[in-house]
Formats: structure tokens, sequence, C-alpha cells
């Protein structure tokens, strides 16, 4: 592969030049060693034994040390700060913040990295408007930081493409699966190992949960899961989670079947749903308690007007009182609310699989 960089042209005279900036990142500690040399060669003092010339001898080092490590210090910080930067940008383009309101849904997501180093985590979530409804994704990829990045960037490009393509949401999973084999592969081939080389080969342990959903603009949802909590569903009911059902394998470890049906429900208006990842429910606190994410709901549940702004800042607010700091693995939050029209509301209402009248399970996997 040929690889072509364009550079700049630099102006002359200009000092922007990779070796200006080494020279000159080097000109002060060069300065302040040649200063500390000098003194010890040509000064009359410091050839001196006695206790005073050795008080200010030391002095002299001591300085001259201290303003080496300070400068040291300095280049450090700026260069974390510039690599804080750029893990911030990857992580804005990675996980873009999701418009505040998508096709009759209001939308609200928060993410916490248990990397104390970076703002970017292992988790991943989308919410994109198409014709087929709003399609979103929630998902987990093993591990946290930035070796988790590239995976969830792949998996993110492969759903943000084929939400629009895929009319099933059943060959959006499918497209997911096959996108995230092939840079599996890619992978382990960029590290000289070999696919089939058993638990010894991290790429072979490499998996992602993950979570879709499609809601019509007439308030049917479809959800299919892949060893990804389902999410939790608020409305006339209380907190409840959105199914029962098993979910089908992560992806990446295991084939999907040959069949996937997914999950067919409806969504109210007036109702929002919740997804997660399972580091919001196994966050502890430091006597060892889990976080509980329904009762945290409940609360977010008892406030009017219900949106989704205030039941993510519900979250968030009892999550960080519970933890008292950073948690121990990656979290994702994402909120919608179903604020449509009352019509639609009142539609809802009648009799029928979508009405106030149905009996549980809300939720059930098509039938032959």
């Amino acid at each position: 592969m040929i690889r072509i960089e364009a550079r700049a042209p630099m102006r002359r005279g200009s000092a922007t030049g990779p070796g200006l900036r080494r020279a000159r990142a080097l000109a002060l500690p060069t300065l302040w060693g040649g200063a500390a040399v000098a003194y010890k060669l040509a000064c009359p003092l410091a050839q001196q034994n006695g206790f005073g010339a050795r008080i200010v001898t030391s002095a002299v080092f001591f300085a001259v040390g201290t303003g080496l490590i300070v400068h040291v210090r300095r280049a450090l910080v700026r260069e974390l700060r510039q690599v804080r930067k750029v893990a911030g940008a990857a992580q804005s383009a990675l996980l873009r913040p999701p418009p505040a309101r998508l096709d009759g849904l209001r939308v609200a997501a928060a993410q916490l990295s248990a990397d104390r180093s970076a703002a970017i985590g292992g988790d991943l979530y989308e919410a994109i408007a198409t014709e087929h409804g709003v399609r979103v994704v929630m998902g987990d990829v093993r591990g946290h930081g930035l070796a988790a990045l590239a995976t969830a960037a792949a998996v993110l490009g492969s759903f943000r493409e084929a939400v629009h393509d895929e009319p099933d949401l059943g060959r959006v999973l499918r497209r997911l699966e096959r996108a995230l084999a092939r840079h599996l592969r890619e992978r382990a081939r960029a590290e000289h190992l070999s696919a089939g080389q058993g638990p010894e080969n991290p790429v072979a342990e490499e998996f992602v949960t993950v979570l879709l959903l499609e809601i019509r603009r007439d308030g049917e949802l479809r959800a299919l899961s892949c060893g990804h909590p389902w999410p939790y569903l608020l409305g006339g009911h209380g907190v409840e989670p959105l199914a029962d059902a098993e979910p089908l394998p992560p992806l990446g470890p295991f084939p999907l079947p040959r069949d996937v049906d997914p999950l067919c429900g409806q969504l109210l208006a007036g109702e929002s749903l919740v997804l997660y990842t399972d580091g919001a429910e196994d966050a502890r606190d430091a006597q060892g308690r889990f976080f509980s994410l329904p009762g945290a709901l409940a609360e977010a549940a008892r406030d009017h007007p219900v949106s989704a702004q205030s039941i993510l800042r519900t979250v968030l607010t009892s999550l960080h009182r519970h933890i008292s700091g950073t948690p121990a693995d990656d979290i994702a939050l994402l909120v919608l609310c179903d604020d449509r029209d009352e019509a639609r509301l009142s539609l809802s209402q009648g009799a029928g699989p979508g009405g106030a009248d149905r009996q549980p399970p809300r939720h059930s996997r098509p039938t032959a």
C-alpha cells in the first residue's frame, strides 16, 4: 500500500517546523545545564571546600534541577492536554450527541468512562431517523478505554449505513455481525495472529453485546438483543423491563441463528424507554451494594413533567451519589420519550394489540 501524506508548505522564516520545535524545547534545559557547568568550572566559589561555599553550590544545583523538573512537567502537561483533546475529538466523532428531538421522540444520552486517562469507553449508542422508523442501537464492547475504540467504531459505522439500506431489523443485525467479523480478522492480521489459535488469541475473545430497536411513527416497536439487557419501560404500569425473553448470544463468539425474529410490541404516547449498558446496574458503592437502576427510574417517573432530560439527570445524579467516584466499568444511558400528539394517544387507547385493555405480556415474538 502506498501512503501519501500531504503537508502544508512552511513559510520562509516560520518557526513551526518539527526541527525548530525540537530545538526550542531543548533550549531551556541546555541553558540550565550550561549555567550549572559554567558555575562549577569558572566560579571561584565553587572551587572552595568551606561550609558556606558548599551551601551555595548545593543551592545552585538544586535550582538547576528544580528548573529542569518544572520544564519537563510543563512539557508533559501540554502533551497530556493535547492527547485528551484528540481523545475528546475522537469521542465526539464516534458517539455523536443525539438530537434533542427525533421524529416525535425526545432523546437524551450520556456516557461515563471507567478509564481515568481518557473520555473514551467501550460503550456505543446511536439513534437515527429512517424511512423505516427511528432505529436505535446500544452496545457494549468487551473491555474499555482506547482498546475498545476501534471495535466500537466498526460496529457503529456499519449500523449507520445498514439502518438506511435494510428494511428488516434482522438484516441490520446481520450487517453488524459481518462488520465485526471483518474488523476482527483485519485486527488479527495486523497483529500477526491467527484467528484459530483458541483462547490464547485475544481477538478470539472479543465480543460485543448489541440491542437494536425500531420505533415506527404509529408506535409499533421491534427489538432485538444479542446478549444485551432489555431496556426499561416507563409508563402507566410503572417501571418494568421491556421483555423477559432470553436474548441471542453476543456478537463475536458464535454465529447468529438462521432465523432472527424481533420482539414486537407497542410504544404508547407518553411512555419512555431507557437503554443502558450493564455497567449501570453493576455499579457498586463503598459497601459493595449494587446500584438500583429501577429505583432511580421510579424516582425519575415521579417528576412532572417527565422528559428525556429529566430522566437522564435524575439517574446520573443517583448514580454519582451511589458510586462517589469513577465507575468500575463504562456506563452508557440513552432515554427515548414518546411525546407524539394526543390523537395517536387516543387511538392507541382503543381495543386491540396496542390498546389500554391489552393483557401482559406487553411484547412478544411473532408467531408463524
